[in-house]
This record gives C-alpha cells, sequence and structure tokens, in this order.
C-alpha cells in the first residue's frame, strides 16, 4: 500500500514565485488576497494578545507567529460543516471560521465564558494538555462516519505531541476504522524547550502515518498555498479514510508568555526562519502580479487594528458570571455541581461577603 516515500508539497517559495501546475484553480487573485488578509490579521491579533498579556490584561498566552500559512492555509480548505479540533495555538483557525472576536478576547482574560464556542464556528474550545485532543477528534470523526453526516474533522497537534501516545493510539484507531480525519502536524521545530531533532529520530514526522496504516504527506508550512491544497485533497478524500500532513513551519516566537525561548535557541536559527517568513513571501507574490500595493496594506492595517480595538473594548467590558464554572463542566449540570451552586449562590461567596469556610 505504501512505498516508505513522503511526499513533499511547496507551491509558493520564499521569494514569492509560484509552481502554477501544482496551484489550485480555486486560488484566483481575489481568494489570494483574502489569505493575505487573514494571516495580517491573524498575527495583528497575536501582536495585541501579547501587548495585553504583558500589560497584565490577559493571561498566560501563546503566540502563532510564524505559523500563519499553516492555520489561515488550512482553515479555509475547510468545508462549511467540517468541525475543527484545535490545540492551545490556533487562533488563525479561529479567526477564519468566525469566531467572534470578543469572545476570543474574553477567553484569553481568563473567563470560561469566552471558551463557549458558538454553533456555526464548528469548532472545540482550546485544548491545552499536549495531545489529548487528538481522541477528541477521532472520536468526531468516528461519529461522524457512523452518521453519515460527510463531514471531515480536522484537527491540530504539535511535533511534541505526536510523542504522546494519544497521538499513537489516535491515528491507529483513525486508520483501522478508515474515520474522516485530516490530522495537521504543526511542525514548528521546537516543543517548548526540545528542539525536532530530539523529538524523534524519523526523518520526517509524516511517516508515523505508515504505522497506523494511512496517508502521510510533508508540506512546506510556511507556503499558504501549499497548505490549502493539501488539507483541501485530504478533506476531499477523507470519506475514504484519514490523511496525516506534517506542516513545517517555525515558532517565532516563545512557546507560551511563560517561556524565555533565548535560552535555548540561536539568534542565527531565527534569522534564518525569518528568511522563510510565510507573510512576507505571499506578499511579494501579490505584488509582483500587481494586485497589491503600499496603500492597500494600510487600509488593511487600519481596518484591522480598528476592529481588533473595538473587540478589546466589548471584551474589558464584559463582566463574568461565577456560574459559569458549574454550568460548562458537563453538557448537563449533574446534582453534585447544583448542590454546589446553590451553596454557593445561598452564601453569595463570590460576591465577598461569605467567609469562604462555609460547610458545603
Amino acid at each position: 500500500m505504501f512505498d516508505g516515500q513522503i511526499q513533499y508539497l511547496q507551491i509558493l517559495d520564499e521569494n514569492g514565485n509560484v509552481d502554477s501546475s501544482l496551484l489550485p484553480p480555486s486560488v484566483t487573485d481575489e481568494f489570494a488576497v483574502s489569505m493575505y488578509k487573514y494571516m495580517n490579521f491573524a498575527r495583528a491579533l497575536d501582536a495585541k494578545t501579547l501587548s495585553l498579556q504583558r500589560q497584565g490584561r490577559a493571561v498566560t498566552y501563546a503566540p502563532l507567529i510564524g505559523e500563519e500559512a499553516t492555520q489561515i492555509g488550512s482553515a479555509l480548505a475547510m468545508r462549511k460543516d467540517d468541525i475543527f479540533v484545535p490545540n492551545f495555538r490556533q487562533h488563525g483557525v479561529y479567526l477564519v471560521r468566525g469566531l467572534p472576536l470578543e469572545l476570543y478576547f474574553i477567553y484569553w482574560r481568563g473567563f470560561e465564558e469566552g471558551g463557549a464556542i458558538p454553533a456555526n464556528v464548528n469548532g472545540l474550545p482550546v485544548i491545552v494538555p499536549v495531545a489529548s485532543q487528538m481522541p477528541h477528534a477521532v472520536g468526531i470523526a468516528f461519529a461522524q462516519k457512523y452518521k453519515g453526516t460527510g463531514n471531515a474533522v480536522i484537527t491540530y497537534v504539535g511535533d511534541g505531541g505526536t510523542s504522546e501516545g494519544d497521538f499513537y493510539e489516535s491515528i491507529n484507531f483513525a486508520g483501522v476504522f478508515k474515520v474522516p480525519l485530516v490530522a495537521i502536524i504543526e511542525d514548528n521545530q521546537w516543543a517548548i524547550s526540545v528542539p525536532r531533532k530530539k523529538q524523534s529520530a524519523a526523518e520526517t514526522l509524516a511517516q508515523k502515518a505508515f504505522a497506523a496504516g494511512i496517508k502521510g504527506v510533508q508540506v512546506d508550512g510556511n507556503d499558504v498555498f501549499a497548505v490549502y491544497k493539501a488539507v483541501g485533497d485530504a478533506i476531499a478524500s477523507s470519506a475514504e479514510g484519514p490523511t496525516l500532513i506534517e506542516c513545517v513551519t517555525y515558532r517565532m516566537s516563545m512557546h507560551t508568555t511563560a517561556d524565555d525561548p533565548t535560552k535555548y535557541r540561536s539568534d542565527s536559527e531565527l534569522d534564518a526562519w525569518r528568511k522563510k517568513d510565510p507573510i512576507d513571501r505571499l506578499r511579494k507574490y501579490l505584488v509582483s502580479k500587481g494586485i497589491w500595493d503600499d496603500s492597500k496594506e494600510k487600509a488593511m492595517s487600519d481596518e484591522q487594528a480598528s476592529a481588533i480595538n473595538d473587540a478589546v473594548k466589548k471584551a474589558e467590558e464584559f463582566k463574568g458570571d461565577p456560574k459559569s464554572m458549574f454550568q460548562h463542566v458537563y453538557s448537563f449540570v449533574p446534582e453534585v455541581l447544583d448542590e454546589e451552586l446553590q451553596d454557593s449562590l445561598a452564601n453569595n461567596f463570590w460576591q465577598g461577603t461569605g467567609t469562604g469556610n462555609e460547610s458545603p
């Protein structure tokens, strides 16, 4: 079934040159511009959230800078009813799928209400434990097959997550039952301070698909066209079984705001990857075609900054309801949690009037 070879896909190189024979017909000039706008929006959103965290106005945050092509390309390839299962860094995916920006900022301010994802977004909330989202994704994909919905499930895992048992168990299950799963490895070269070369001796992470009997593809994760094509192809064939896609990209910032990458990686490494910046290469392509210029860049930046600032304002006006800690744990409120909720209401402990020592 497999010849042991992993296909590597690149369409747009770091100089903005395109292999037109590989470019999907759906990538029109207008669509390429929308890709560019989304990628810049994701980076602007990232910069704002990082700034808020440093000011004490947001909680510990995982920046996405450098990984915009992987996230925007994959999200744009999804169909309306496809379902995505993130980890903790898919801010760009949420953006494309239509998550209201104020909910995004409410979540990163530390309120659970921000994690109540609207049904039309078709995605799960942020999932932090490494690779624990993989069994969730496979279970949802199994349900889609069982119900005959025709929907695919797209999930994301980091290079470090591929060393977890959850990852192996999930792709094995997916292969056995041929569920409509597209598993994207966001290979950003570092699992906190552990480099890719110490994460696995495998030449590629995509080849881990072979042991599960599923398709494996490696993509230039800084090439939004290649990611869009690879994920689109995988979704199109998902009714026949799963695909594992390794997107080779780079985390240009810290793992989270609690991390200091200068302690474990060199400036020269970072500089080398900056030359492969996913946004820069797409801009070169658009400019070379005469469909983008500085005036359009400024108009885009101003519009996005305004939308972000408006969302931050709404999020900071939001008042959290402490009852949400009871109401969003399960799909219903079990009796034991309802008892705790009623006791909390009776003692009004979150308003500061209770002593905190009342008996349950």
